[in-house]
């Protein structure tokens, strides 16, 4: 009686299953290098043209401070007078026309 899987057809030789795997193990190393080529191509884009990469540095950054806010968490505080800013002497620390405590205590150090 030989090997069967569960709709009983005979199983592919062992043999034939192991070079199968081989092939795919092959093809995803072939893709594996091809996506580390176009990684070191854009790296050398990058490394040619510095300005580039400080571009895309301001837009991450960009992304960052928006998806902090999305998700409650704040985010960088405007420069005090800048666009965005509250009323003129407010603190950081204290939310404008909120009663509640600061959310910094500043402690003195003597």
């Amino acid at each position: 009686m030989g090997t069967t899987t569960s709709d009983d057809e005979p199983r592919a030789d062992p043999h034939e299953r192991a070079r199968e795997s081989v092939e795919h193990l092959r093809a995803a190393a072939h893709e594996l290098i091809e996506a580390a080529r176009a990684a070191l191509d854009v790296a050398e884009e990058w490394v040619d043209d510095p300005d580039a990469v400080a571009t895309l540095a301001g837009t991450l950054a960009g992304v960052g401070v928006v998806a902090r806010r999305v998700a409650g968490m704040g985010g960088w505080l405007p420069a005090p007078g800048g666009p965005g800013a509250g009323a003129a002497g407010a603190s950081p620390d204290h939310e404008p026309g909120s009663e509640a405590e600061p959310r910094v205590q500043r402690i003195p150090v003597s």
